[in-house]
This record gives C-alpha cells, structure tokens and sequence, in this order.
C-alpha cells in the first residue's frame, strides 16, 4: 500500500524516521530502495529489518513527476505545495527535536564536524518551518484544522496553538538562520 507522494527523498527518509518500528519503536532501520510501476505510476519503495528487533519494514511511496534534487547548501523537504504525508504539526516537531541537543550561540572549541553537523541541524529546522509555511493560506494568519492530520501533529498543535500563527513562525525562522550563520561563521 502506497503512503503517498514523497516530494523528495529527504521527505521520504523524515516519513519513514517519524513512524518507528511497531514491535520494538527503533526509528531508524538499514533499507533497500528501489523504482517499482504501482497502478497510479511509479512509487519508490524502501524494505528492510529492523536492527533492534528483526522485524520487517516496507514503505511505499508515490514518485512526484518532476523529481526535486537536494540542494547544494542547505535542506529541502519539498516543493511550493505542502506535504501530503509530512502535517503541519509534525514539521514543528522535527524543527523542535533537530534543535533540541543544538546551542544557540556555537562553542568555538566545538570540532569542525561538531559544527558541520549543528549548522546541518539548524538548516534542517529552518526547512522544517518552511514546511509549516507552507499550509498557512495567503493572507491566513495561521494555519487551518486540515493541517493536522496525525495524532502526533495535532498534539502538537493544542499544546501550543501559537506557534503556528505565521508572524511567529516567520521569527523563529529568522531566528534560526541567524544561528545557521553563526556555525557557518566559525
């Protein structure tokens, strides 16, 4: 059964990390990938066990017409269009956990990976708020009910409906590339 369209394989992997093992909860598992012909085209499929628990894991998901590459600098999740598998709610999730082990003002001492790897972290976070973004309507000051599908997403949304009001999101957003630059800096 196909999840749905992927805009990217970067959306596809986040898909895949955000529903763990149903035996075991392992997030991440070792998969093979492959171009399989579904009835509504093609959809790329990733198999693979479990590494905490041996359980096998397959998803599957719609290939988009026109295939978005990762960019040079930076992370991209998708095009214009929001996400049909990835709700609103989830992205300011994965923005929260990326930056959760992340200092806002980078160590200098910190080593050149440590940096590379913080500065990916926050690039990460800033192109998951433009995925929120992205469900916000033009002129809308936040985000409709029809962009919390998930549990998970709309937990996140009644905790804390403010967050997703898009002058707030637009401040977080700067505020994270501000920090983005800061590691990129040293």
């Amino acid at each position: 059964m196909t999840i749905g369209l992927a805009r990217t394989n970067a959306e596809a992997h986040l898909y895949m990390e955000l529903h763990p093992c149903p035996r075991c909860g392992e997030a991440v598992f070792d998969s093979t990938s492959s171009v399989i012909t579904t009835p509504a085209g093609l959809a790329s499929r990733y198999t693979g066990a479990c590494p905490g628990c041996g359980t096998g894991r397959e998803f599957e998901f719609d290939l988009p017409e026109v295939v978005l590459f990762p960019p040079a600098h930076g992370v991209r999740f998708g095009g214009d269009q929001p996400s049909r598998i990835v709700d609103a709610g989830e992205w300011l999730f994965v923005a929260d956990m990326v930056l959760e082990h992340v200092a806002a003002v980078p160590d200098p001492r910190a080593s050149a990976a440590e940096l590379a790897g913080a500065k990916r972290d926050v690039e990460m976070a800033v192109a998951a708020l433009d995925e929120v973004l992205k469900f916000l309507p033009a002129g809308a000051d936040t985000a409709p009910p029809s962009a919390f599908w998930t549990d998970r997403g709309r937990q996140v949304q009644a905790a804390e409906p403010g967050r997703f009001r898009r002058v707030r999101l637009l401040a977080v957003r700067e505020a994270y590339q501000r920090i983005a630059a800061a590691y990129a800096a040293l």
